[in-house]
């Protein structure tokens, strides 16, 4: 021990005291840096040498090591952009991204600088791909692919959405109960539209046939749009204290390419004849019973002679179903055949709700006939205001709306918090597409760094949980944001200030025993 044990002792918090001013450094040089998050430089003493005094034996210290350079994994602000796929995470977890041209390495990063690149990969600013589940949109309501799905990249395959054909046609309309009964027949006056109709003509119903229309648009298989027509008209001999009310679905007779009972409809009679039914309401006006009959594949001879019209098939929603066959496939004509697309009317009466099936008295329209009391179809009691209506005002249509759409066209894209990626299109469909994966450690503070905004896992760190945002542990995902890097510049400053000083401290004990050993020396001479 001596003069020169001071010395080393001092070299060693030199050291010391300079590596911390480089982690200093470096957190200053990164307090803009995108999800970077600062470190700080721990200290611990060396060995010690032992001396004997009259108390017994002490100890005089050698300097100072490096014990451990932590991080800080704190939550940084955040920063807005415009990107729509720039991502933040507010809690717990780390982006996966996988180096492509490094055999797939897989990385770990808070940098949410995501973009989608000209192959349509969601990449970070160094290209790496980001992982997560793709979205299954037919299971999509009711299986989680983060728990059943294969972890891959986020790719748009595909920038367009396919079109649907129309399932589901539901109208709320108020038909005037002052209204007039403007087709009439002696012997079936509840179906007097459908014998009025004639597919073949040039106005197959005429302007003055009917009390009041609505039109809407629907789409085949092919995303094509089409009209439908319902045509309404009041029943003059309504039984007393109720309203009711005829009504006619139709196509273009000329866009109708269905085949029935093995005759082709176009250009007959019955060309654009959908549904037929009636619509009874009580003494409030509120809609109580419905009837609706449709064509079956068994009928035969003249189509439109009301013993062919059947009562129309249920669907699970216990909604009255007709058959459009816009593109004229086999088998596709009427809602008894295998590949016939099923279309809903929802007037606001639902059979599910109220009874099993229909009145099994009645099989076809034709056994009504001038007797009233058989259109009791399916009925409620129940007030809905969504139901159609029929009040002593103007007929109107309230709301009209169905589920088909033409192909759509990628037109924007976004991220919500539990980071499940959306694409909307141009036909006004907006789709999942994509969950981002999200990675937990045991051990943060066991991550290895690897530049670039990058960690990778270690032993000390453990392998990689994965899961999603806001489930469990994870934090949640805010689009069009950027997490800061959670350096405190004052703080540094500081801290620089205190390096300083210490590194100043042990200069001066360098030189001091400095000057002390030219002083020993000096006694020589």
């Amino acid at each position: 021990m001596g003069l020169s044990s001071s010395m080393y002792a001092s070299v060693s918090g030199l050291l010391s005291t300079a590596e911390s001013i480089s982690v200093i450094g470096n957190n200053l040089a990164n307090s803009s840096t995108t999800g970077y998050k600062s470190m700080s430089m721990l200290f611990e003493d060396v060995f010690y040498s032992s001396i004997t005094t009259s108390g017994g034996i002490d100890q005089i210290g050698n300097g100072s090591a490096i014990s451990a350079i932590s991080t800080d994994f704190s939550q940084g602000s955040y920063q807005d952009t415009s990107e729509a796929m720039n991502m933040a995470i507010a809690g717990e977890g780390y982006f996966i991204v996988e180096d492509p041209q490094n055999d797939g390495q897989i990385y770990y990063t808070r940098a949410g600088d995501f973009t989608f690149n000209t192959e349509g990969y969601l990449v970070n600013s160094s290209g790496y791909q980001v992982q997560g589940w793709a979205v299954d949109p037919d299971t999509a309501s009711s299986t989680d692919p983060s728990t059943t799905g294969a972890l891959g990249d986020v790719q748009l395959k595909s920038r367009t959405s396919p079109a649907s054909a129309t399932t589901n046609v539901t109208l709320t309309v108020n038909l005037d109960s002052g209204g007039d009964d403007n087709s009439t027949s002696t012997t079936d006056p509840y179906f007097s539209l459908l014998t009025e109709w004639d597919g073949s003509a040039d106005d197959p119903l005429g302007t003055t046939k009917y009390e009041y229309q609505t039109t809407i648009t629907v789409y085949d298989e092919a995303g094509s749009a089409h009209e439908l027509t319902v045509y309404f008209d009041q029943v003059e001999d309504s039984a007393t204290g109720s309203t009711t009310w005829e009504y006619l679905v139709t196509m273009n007779p000329s866009e109708d390419v269905r085949t029935i009972g093995g005759q082709s409809v176009s250009g007959t009679s019955a060309a654009g004849l959908l549904m037929a039914g009636t619509l009874s309401f009580d003494a409030t006006g509120a809609l109580v019973s419905q009837t609706a009959f449709t064509l079956g594949s068994t009928a035969s001879g003249d189509l439109t002679d009301l013993s062919n019209w059947t009562l129309a098939e249920l669907s699970t929603d216990g909604l009255p179903v007709f058959a459009c066959n816009f593109s004229g496939s086999a088998n596709a004509s009427t809602t008894d055949e295998a590949d016939a697309i099923q279309v809903e009317l929802d007037f606001g009466l639902s059979a599910k709700s109220i009874t099993d099936s229909w009145n099994t008295t009645v099989t076809s329209a034709a056994d009504i006939g001038t007797d009233g009391t058989l259109l009791f179809g399916f009925t409620s009691t129940a007030y809905d205001t969504d139901r159609t209506t029929s009040h002593d005002s103007a007929s109107s249509t309230d709301s009209s709306s169905q589920n088909g759409y033409a192909t759509g066209y990628l037109t924007s894209y976004y991220v919500d918090e539990g980071g499940v990626i959306y694409a909307t299109y141009s036909n006004g469909q907006t789709q999942a597409l994509f969950i981002v994966a999200l990675a937990s450690f045991n051990n943060d503070q066991g991550l290895q760094l690897e530049g670039g905004n990058l960690y990778s896992a270690t032993t000390e760190s453990g392998t990689a949980n994965i899961g999603r945002a806001g489930q469990g542990i994870y934090g949640s995902i805010y689009g069009e944001k950027l997490e800061e890097s959670n350096v405190d510049v004052s703080t540094e400053m500081v801290d620089l200030i205190v390096m300083q000083r210490a590194y100043q401290a042990n200069s001066k004990v360098i030189t001091t025993v400095d000057e002390m050993l030219q002083t020993a020396l000096g006694l020589k001479r």
